[in-house]
């Protein structure tokens, strides 16, 4: 018996903050076949790191079937927690970094394990602020977002 393969859905993420506390705005850009959706939000009193862990999480809530899912963000923290397994470690630390000190954003890491959850999730460092087309796109996308909570 075959297995059916996943459908593989490119995301493109950011986050903005006016002032960090302040403001701020999310974006996510989701591309399947030659299909395409945005989607932004944000918040009047946040931080930038939420912003950016808050587009991951609404983009994979808005895949409505099992994925591949290669999410692109500028956030060496997203990433690095990841691919570096520093979430692992927060995990069997019991939410604490090396240093014994509490994982900051606890509440939206959980959401975003939980929403990871039905796809196979591949994460890939972009350069923020570089030649990047569709990783500038998502930055303007969470900074025109984030003007409508100033």
């Amino acid at each position: 018996m075959s297995k059916k393969r996943k459908k593989t859905v490119i995301v493109f993420t950011d986050g903005a903050c006016s002032g960090n506390p302040g403001p701020g705005g999310w974006a996510a850009l989701l591309q399947w076949n030659s299909k395409e959706k945005k989607i932004t939000g944000g918040e009047s009193h946040t931080t930038n790191n939420r912003m950016e862990m808050r587009a991951v999480i609404e983009a994979l809530n808005a895949i409505n079937q099992p994925c591949h899912v290669k999410i692109h963000s500028d956030s060496a923290l997203i990433v690095n927690a990841f691919k570096q397994g520093w979430i692992d470690a927060w995990l069997k630390r019991g939410w604490k970094k090396a240093n014994k000190k509490p994982v900051e954003n606890k509440d939206l890491w959980e959401e975003m394990l939980t929403a990871m959850q039905p796809h196979d999730v591949e994460w890939i460092k972009v350069k923020g602020h570089s030649d990047n087309e569709r990783n500038n796109r998502v930055d303007a996308l969470a900074v025109e977002a984030s003007k409508r909570f100033q």
